[in-house]
């Protein structure tokens, strides 16, 4: 195992909506789809995609959102060896993508906050454990500290913003937010890689520029940028070419359709770089 991811896993409802519906308003949508996700599930089959080999702890509940949650899983080559079963439901998000390509969601955690860390191992091999902030702190802690035993490096996608522990932080070798995070932590951080959306990537002292693409719907697009890079950074690629490799999934991501997004591999997002100048 190269990467193993520790996280959540949704059975996300998308709607197409020509707006956000505002307080007490009932808007008319056009198209509805079901696609697994969380931004664990999403982060572990975009990495799988994107060429790496790949694992996946978490929770799935009883219900037939579970078997499809494990299904998409292992379709996209993610080991699901160790995905817990659990006799409740299985978390699932709604989310409203308007026309222009922007969204909101709700999530429904279920299951991810019942996960059993101590049931979970980092396999022999394992170079990187992904982590992120939809599920207890507890279990990111223990995973990491598994994984920083082992030799792993520890990757943090800070996602939803909220206080973490110093013991968490101090074993994290990569912090990963989004400017609205970013701000949140503050200071308070080890390594950072921030995303800023159209604007690209700043790490250290420099920003890294998008690709100019028509969005058709930025949702899940920073967690295809995490997974792509995580997948590079297993193959010993530098973080600066993960950064341009990851933003040209990211953008490639963003571009196309739903229903579209299993199919994008890594010879593909290397055809989009060769063909799609960055800003």
């Amino acid at each position: 195992m190269t990467i193993l991811v520790a996280g959540s896993l949704h059975l996300d409802v998308v709607l197409r909506a020509p707006h956000l519906p505002a307080l007490d308003e009932t808007v008319t949508g056009s198209d509805v789809q079901y696609v697994v996700g969380g931004k664990g599930g999403n982060q572990a089959m975009a990495a799988a995609r994107m060429g790496a080999r790949v694992g996946f702890a978490g929770r799935v509940g009883s219900d037939q959102f579970g078997g499809m949650i494990r299904a998409a899983l292992v379709a996209s080559g993610v080991s699901d060896a160790q995905v817990q079963q659990d006799s409740g439901a299985s978390g699932m998000s709604a989310a409203i993508v308007e026309d222009g390509g922007e969204y909101g969601a709700v999530i429904v955690s279920a299951a991810n906050l019942r996960i059993e860390p101590d049931l979970i191992r980092i396999p022999a091999g394992t170079t990187h454990l992904l982590l992120q902030n939809e599920v207890p702190e507890a279990v990111n802690v223990a995973v990491a500290r598994q994984a920083r035993a082992s030799g792993a490096r520890v990757w943090l996608n800070a996602a939803p913003a909220r206080t973490l522990s110093p013991e968490l932080m101090d074993m994290v070798d990569l912090l990963i937010v989004n400017r609205i995070e970013a701000a949140f932590y503050g200071s308070f951080m080890p390594r950072i890689l921030t995303t800023l959306g159209a604007d690209g990537v700043a790490y250290g002292d420099n920003t890294y520029p998008a690709h100019p693409v028509d969005v058709v719907s930025a949702h899940g697009a920073g967690d295809m940028f995490v997974g792509a890079l995580a997948a590079q950074s297993a193959r010993g690629t530098p973080i600066p070419e993960a950064i341009a490799f990851a933003q040209a999934a990211a953008g490639l991501h963003v571009s196309t359709r739903v229903d579209g997004r299993n199919a994008l591999t890594a010879a593909r997002v290397r055809q989009f770089m060769a063909g799609s100048p960055s800003r």
